[in-house]
């Protein structure tokens, strides 16, 4: 890096200081303050934290890598606006009305504190053993790889890069809370989105233009049925993105993130009202568009590179480009001084973003959900110190973790993936059945979510049992606890767990009691009061409709352009 980089970069941390510096000078006196932002957010801060909060290391490593390495095949997961727009407009007025802070909360209200609990413990589990530990680790990663340095006072740069990373966005998450994230996603956002479009700009530049990196990546096969590099949807025989299961776990799974994850709902429900909450998930909408663009595209740019000049990844011990590195490695070696330091403040923006919205999620959970439980008259400014003193040991657990992470190596997508593909499931069939069906029943939401929780945790011990012990999937010592747990594809599963844990909730609230009409009203389709529906009518006109219509369009023409 040039000086004029480390110039730009510290321009960027002085406005990043002055932000917070100002958000601490507001006053925040109780949890909804710190946690929601005081509930005062309007569109623009609530789209533009949802989009940095979704883009982490794992889009600049994981993303890019999945492009250099697979093409196409996890642009379903990227391309997911129309999934925030259910949120938007099916999810939000729900979350309003019950006035909730984080989102066991809301199932506590419609089931009971047991679901409560459930979520609760699944979703701090979650956060530290993966996205945590994995944005801390990728971002280690990135650093190393964009500086080139491997060591700095005889330690591992790695460890300085990604623990610097945490103390810094943890000082400004405890200090400013769910209003310094908002914010400084504002600022962020903009630098993160045109340093990844000088990438992608830069990189076909070098490459010789679109037409030339889909000629080459189209040249290659991924399976043995055909399908290249450039298709989205592949032969439902491919073992590891069938075209049926793709389309079907990525939805899943997407639901889960999208609807019902803290991580993202705390965005939105740190908006004034429903009109600005709507209007915040259809701009991040807008923004969700952009990732296959600005990182999986510029992956399958580094792939064309690599095949036409032989060594522009780094390569790994087994003799394979290392396409975890391509994201990085386009920092590296295609910009000049200045733009490489911008780079840096995008990527700083990705990660920071990331983790501030992961600490104060956390925080937000076990201050409301454990803590306020079982000690309801805290006085409100010491709910504040307990979310700053949770946001801490969350930190510290999630470094422990990294180790563990580390030693996982090339595998740590696929781990990741599995974990969300299975822990999404039982969590969509209760939410799903909570706001479309009234007969569904406390005892039902409970077990639909045990039974998630069972089967997860299964097929990821057997995953893990069957890999390291070299076992061939559909081999012919397979048995019925294999095939089910191990052999079938995981996006196949994830879909079949999903209708397994909703017969669960079903059957179980047709043999229990069905919930009192007070208990939920405004909760479920048809127990809204023509107050609330008159709200909720008033919060968006025809150009919410109008955006809405433009985003599904977009979906569909790049469906058809990638077929």
């Amino acid at each position: 890096m040039a000086l004029l980089d480390w110039l730009v970069v510290g321009l960027f941390c002085i406005a990043l200081i002055g932000i917070i510096v100002w958000v601490m000078r507001q006053k925040q006196n109780n949890a909804e303050d710190y946690f929601l932002g005081g509930k005062d957010a309007t569109w623009i801060a609530i789209g533009a934290s949802i989009f940095a909060s979704n883009i982490g290391s794992e889009h600049l490593i994981g993303l890019a890598g999945s492009g250099a390495s697979s093409g196409m095949a996890m642009a379903h997961w990227e391309i997911q606006g129309w999934m925030i727009l259910i949120l938007g407009w099916v999810f939000v007025p729900f979350y309003s009305r019950s006035m909730v802070i984080t989102m066991p909360e809301f199932l506590e209200r419609r089931y009971n504190s047991q679901s409560r609990t459930i979520l609760s413990l699944i979703s701090l589990i979650s956060y530290v053993l993966t996205k945590v530990a994995v944005t801390v680790y990728a971002g280690g990663l990135v650093f190393q790889q964009v500086f080139g340095i491997d060591t700095l006072w005889g330690i591992d740069f790695f460890w300085i890069a990604a623990i610097g990373l945490v103390l810094i966005t943890a000082l400004y998450t405890i200090f400013g809370g769910m209003k310094s994230v908002l914010y400084t996603s504002v600022l962020q956002t903009p630098i993160l989105l045109l340093g990844s479009l000088i990438i992608l700009v830069l990189g076909l530049r070098e490459l010789g233009g679109w037409d030339k990196m889909m000629e080459i990546c189209s040249a290659v096969e991924v399976n043995q049925y055909g399908d290249t590099m450039s298709n989205l949807i592949r032969d439902n025989r491919d073992p590891q993105y069938p075209w049926l299961g793709a389309l079907i776990g990525s939805a899943v799974i997407g639901f889960w993130y999208w609807c019902t994850d803290q991580f993202i709902v705390q965005r939105v429900l740190s908006g004034k009202n429903e009109k600005e909450s709507r209007r915040g998930t259809i701009f991040g909408a807008y923004l969700k568009l952009l990732p296959v663009f600005l990182f999986l595209i510029p992956g399958m740019i580094a792939f064309a590179l690599h095949q036409t000049q032989g060594d522009f990844l780094p390569m790994l011990a087994n003799g394979n480009p290392n396409s975890d590195a391509a994201f990085p490695t386009l920092v590296a070696k295609l910009l000049p001084a200045g733009v490489k330091g911008l780079i840096v403040c995008g990527i700083l923006a990705a990660l920071m973003s990331s983790l501030a919205s992961l600490f104060n999620s956390s925080a937000a959970l076990f201050t409301i959900d454990f803590y306020q439980r079982f000690r309801p008259n805290t006085d409100p400014k010491k709910l504040v110190r307990i979310g700053q003193a949770a946001t801490v040991v969350i930190v510290a657990l999630g470094i422990l973790w990294i180790p563990v992470m580390r030693s996982v190596g090339d595998v740590l997508y696929l781990y990741l993936q599995d974990v969300q593909s299975v822990l999404a499931p039982g969590i969509a069939a209760v939410f799903l059945m909570g706001i479309c069906w009234k007969r569904a029943t406390a005892q039902g939401g409970m077990w639909g979510l045990i039974a998630g929780l069972v089967i997860g945790i299964t097929r990821l011990c057997a995953k893990i049992y069957y890999s390291n012990a070299d076992v061939i999937p559909g081999g012919d010592t397979s048995n019925i606890f294999q095939y089910l747990f191990y052999d079938v594809n995981w996006l196949f599963f994830c879909g079949w767990m999903l209708v397994f844990c909703l017969l669960v909730v079903f059957v179980v609230s047709l043999f229990t009691k069905a919930p009192e009409p007070e208990k939920i009203k405004g909760l479920v389709f048809g127990t809204s009061t023509a107050e609330q529906r008159a709200v909720t009518r008033e919060s968006w006109n025809h150009w919410d409709i109008i955006h809405t219509v433009i985003i599904l369009g977009i979906t569909v023409a790049f469906y058809w352009y990638f077929w």
